[in-house]
């Protein structure tokens, strides 16, 4: 059987340039599986999941060679025709020529040698011998021998396909380089580190030192005996290490795989806005406050928006902050149901209920209780307008899968401005037509956002897309129309805004989407800092109805503006998350109270000043 790779291909695939760095986006080309004869699925297991290297050690016996850790290990069943060479031979036959479907993708072969080298070898070159062509430099699969090797001298004697692990203390002639298809070392001559915390500077410039000399001959590095954890491959990426080295095949290969959803970098710098602080600390009169619910934001997603953006947010400028207690009525774990309905009601709920009490009575919400007031509202969300956490602050329903009779609980909802997604289901329901009777105006074009005049409703979906996929600055535009048609109300207003989709990241488990979300969050809460302060009888609260997928930061740069995240469930969690105030009777919310309690404060605010 022959299949030819084409050598400027295969040349692609294995050969590093003199001086170049590792990629800057590992994937699994770069996972080496050691000692893999020691799975319990040799060779299969690190092939699917695409690992770039695999390490075999061989023993030559009566004229066979066998797979194998020490001599005792050696059964007539762990040859290494069967282990490995049968297995490459009819994956490359299945995919017509390559070891892997992807045909830029190759495989290093890493095949150690425990007996003596001469005949070892020879006893090897019989082996493969009628497969040669599969073998780099025609070929997709490249064997290098370490070990028991040759001196660098004898490097030549030997066919194109063997090519030999060197050291990076041995001083090669251009011509044995050419032979030198890896260079390995223990990581322990360097360090004793174990891959808690992080190298010191001495050791770690030594490593460095040894990446970039191998680097600079052209070829790639290896470090055998490494710690094998995360923070250990993300230490040793940092570095530019070539290959990872490790025996925990099915934890690095989807680690390595899921790099693109783990990190971000944010290109630019976001322009902050610089409070004044007026009336800040102060008892003085509120008029309007401003709910802004970041939807699954918890304090490690309000983090990676802190480095992305260099070390500062509109919300770390705040400076009165409270903790907020989660939990439903049925569960240690909310829902944005519950949540949600826990701020608009001022009533811990089940779990799925929309403004409802457990016994799935309606209850009053913010809008209702301040309506006699004369306090007007405003409700804005990045996503659909009967999901969760708008619907609670106008509808009463038992089940939050309900969103036709959600989307028909606004026909009797006080609320007077709703900007949002979900205008096929309002049309759908004719909530749009039943609107217009009512003299509410509705449109779902956002072209329409400066020329409706309050009561309201605006929802247009393509405006309700992602910030990747090109939402823009709905949210701060959304804020800015709903501010200027409430602030002429002598009674004041109610705004709640919120940031769904940090809560759709955190679900989907993709840092660039939580971290691309925080961020346009953060822009809405600047512009209700400049709002509050150009009146000073504006209180700003910033808060989450929970948070979303247990997110943890392995390592950022704050100077690059550099985030990388794992996360631990696809789902909420039970964490209490932060409660930021900013003007007048801020520190009302400084604490750690129920969500409820968010409620309470706001209504008796409204009811303390609107009296007068």
């Amino acid at each position: 059987m022959k299949f030819i790779i084409p050598a400027f291909l295969s040349a692609f695939l294995f050969v590093t340039q003199a001086g170049a760095q590792s990629p800057v986006r590992y994937t699994t080309a770069q996972a080496h599986s050691h000692n893999d004869y020691a799975q319990n699925i040799p060779f299969l297991r690190a092939y699917y999941q695409q690992f770039g290297s695999i390490e075999a050690d061989i023993f030559l016996k009566n004229d066979s060679i066998f797979v194998a850790h020490d001599h005792k290990y050696i059964t007539s069943k762990n040859t290494f025709n069967a282990l490995y060479l049968k297995p490459i031979l009819d994956q490359i036959e299945k995919n017509k020529g390559s070891i892997y479907p992807d045909k830029n993708r190759g495989l290093q072969l890493l095949i150690d040698l425990k007996t003596p080298g001469k005949e070892t070898i020879a006893a090897l070159i019989k082996e493969l011998k009628p497969h040669t062509d599969i073998f780099y430099p025609k070929g997709s699969v490249k064997i290098v021998l370490s070990g028991e090797v040759p001196p660098p001298q004898e490097f030549d004697q030997y066919p194109d396909y063997l090519f030999f692990d060197g050291r990076p203390d041995v001083l090669y002639t251009k011509a044995q380089l050419e032979k030198v298809g890896l260079i390995s070392q223990d990581f322990t001559k360097y360090t004793k580190w174990n891959g808690k915390g992080i190298l010191v500077k001495s050791e770690k410039n030594a490593i460095q030192a040894v990446i970039k000399k191998v680097h600079d001959q052209g070829k790639k590095v290896r470090f055998w005996a490494t710690p094998d954890n995360i923070n250990a491959w993300k230490m040793l990426m940092n570095l530019g290490l070539d290959y990872l080295n490790t025996d925990k095949v099915e934890e690095l290969g989807p680690y390595l795989r899921n790099r693109p959803d783990a990190e971000y970098t944010a290109e630019k710098i976001q322009p902050l806005y610089k409070p004044t602080y007026r009336n800040n600390d102060k008892e003085s009169k509120v008029k309007n406050i401003i709910l802004l619910i970041g939807d699954g934001m918890g304090l490690t997603q309000i983090y990676s928006g802190v480095t992305a953006n260099r070390g500062e947010l509109n919300l770390t400028r705040f400076l009165n902050i409270g903790f907020s207690k989660t939990n439903a009525a049925d569960s240690y774990i909310t829902d944005s149901a519950a949540g949600a309905t826990a701020m608009a009601t001022g009533k811990k709920a089940r779990n799925r209920a929309i403004g409802v009490d457990t016994n799935n009575i309606p209850l009053p919400n913010l809008p209702d209780k301040i309506k006699p007031l004369g306090i007007k509202t405003g409700l804005i969300s990045a996503g659909n307008i009967v999901d969760a956490t708008p619907a609670a602050f106008y509808a009463h329903r038992s089940d939050r899968a309900m969103e036709a009779l959600i989307a028909h609980d606004y026909l009797k909802s006080p609320v007077d401005i709703l900007i949002g997604g979900g205008a096929p289901l309002f049309n759908k329901e004719k909530v749009s037509d039943s609107l217009q009777s009512k003299g509410i105006q509705f449109s779902n074009q956002w072209k329409d956002l400066n020329t409706l005049k309050t009561p309201f409703v605006l929802l247009d979906d393509s405006k309700t897309v992602s910030i990747l996929n090109g939402r823009g600055n709905f949210l701060t535009e959304a804020f800015k129309k709903t501010q200027k048609s409430l602030v002429k109300n002598e009674k004041g207003f109610f705004i709640m805004a919120e940031g769904a989709q940090i809560d759709y990241g955190g679900h989907v488990n993709k840092v660039p989407y939580v971290v691309t979300e925080m961020l346009d969050f953060d822009q809405l809460i600047g512009e209700a800092l400049r709002f509050a302060d150009s009146n000073g009888e504006t209180l700003v609260i910033v808060t989450a109805d929970h948070e979303t997928g247990g997110l943890t930061l392995l390592d950022g740069d704050l100077k690059k503006g550099y985030v990388d995240g794992h996360f631990s469930t696809n789902d909420h969690t039970s964490v209490m998350v932060p409660v930021f105030a900013y003007g007048p009777h801020s520190m009302d919310f400084r604490g750690v109270y129920e969500n409820t309690e968010i409620y309470e404060k706001i209504l008796k605010l409204f009811k303390r000043y609107g009296k007068k």
